[in-house]
Parts: structure tokens; sequence; C-alpha cells
């Protein structure tokens, strides 16, 4: 990735953690509500079986109705595992196990790295994404927190021949951009879903 290219990026995503930590709470819970219907309207959301998800931060659209609905309907729910510099997938089985999850040194929830869990890219696969990220434009282009680990999950599902999963991500209005910095190793999404 060229240093302009990488300084662009770290540049808007300043910018965007300043926008988000002065959005006030009830702004947020708002535009949550309003993802989260629109979510819920999507043919792609309601005919999937196994979703992905990740745990919502306090500057992130609230993924924790869109659980509570994975599991009210019976589909199978997976969430993200952070291990060094890698990222996979493991099952959640409900929201009692949601609600036992250990906190990481970033304060997120997620199943301990020791644990036995399904990994979708072992078994079925996965039919939908739900992401997060930084930074989007409305067709698809996405900047994520700089790590990486969606860019490489993706990868890996090619790489063990699953097909792609339909890829969501949930953002606040203002984390839509006319345009963002991307090269060619940045996924596009199918929908991005804000207000």
């Amino acid at each position: 990735m060229s240093t302009n290219l990488r300084a662009a990026k770290a540049q808007l995503r300043e910018k965007v953690k300043n926008i988000l930590e002065s959005i006030d709470v009830i702004e947020k819970k708002r535009q949550s509500q309003v993802v989260y219907e629109k979510l819920m309207s999507l043919p792609q959301y309601n005919e999937s079986r196994r979703i992905s998800i990740y745990l919502s931060t306090s500057n992130e659209i609230d993924t924790i109705s869109i659980l509570k609905d994975i599991f009210a309907k019976g589909k199978e729910a997976f969430v993200p595992r952070y291990n060094k510099n890698k990222m996979e997938m493991v099952q959640l089985y409900s929201m009692e196990d949601f609600e036992k999850l250990p906190l990481t040194k970033w304060n997120i929830k997620q199943p301990a790295i020791h644990e036995n869990r399904e990994d979708p890219l072992e078994t079925g696969g996965l039919d939908l994404m739900i992401l997060p990220g930084m930074a989007f434009t409305k067709n698809g282009k996405r900047l994520g927190h700089g790590m990486g680990y969606y860019d490489k999950y993706l990868e890996s599902i090619a790489l063990h021949k699953k097909q792609m999963p339909y890829l969501i991500a949930l953002a606040f209005k203002e984390q839509l951009f006319e345009d963002i910095p991307t090269n060619e190793k940045d996924i596009i999404l199918n929908t991005v879903l804000t207000e």
C-alpha cells in the first residue's frame, strides 16, 4: 500500500473517530433502531440461516437487538474472535452465552481463545456477514479499523472454497462519504445500511 494511501486512510479514520465521539448516546440509539428496522426488512437477512455479526462498541451501530433477533428466529450466529493478528469467526449459541463472554483488552466481548467452538469455514460457511468499519460509500467501499482483519478473513473464505457471503455494513449517517481512499485489496460490500 502506498504511503499516500496509508496516510489518507489514517487521516480519515482519525476524522471519523472524532465525529463518532461527538454523536450523543440518544442519537446513536435512534440511528441504531432505524438501521435495525431496515435490516429486518432485507430479504437477504431474512433468507440467511448462518450469520456473522460483530459485537458492537459504543461508537458503532448497536448489534445487540440484531443478535436477539437471530436467536429468536432460530438462525445461527457467528462472532469475531481476535487472536494476535488473526480474526476467526466462531459460533455464539444464545443470549446467555453472549452475556457470559469475557472482555478483551479493547473492552469487546469475545469467546475465550482456548474455547472450542464451531468455525463456519470448517462447516457450512456463512450466508451473510454484518461488518463494522470506520467509513463507507453508498456503493460499498469500506474503510476498516486498519488491521485488515475482515479483508484477510474474506480471503480465507475463498481459500476454503466457500461461497462468499452477502456483505452488509451498518453505519451511522456520519460515516457515509462521497468517496474514501481504497485500493484493489479492499473489499466492496453488497449493501451499506444507514438511516
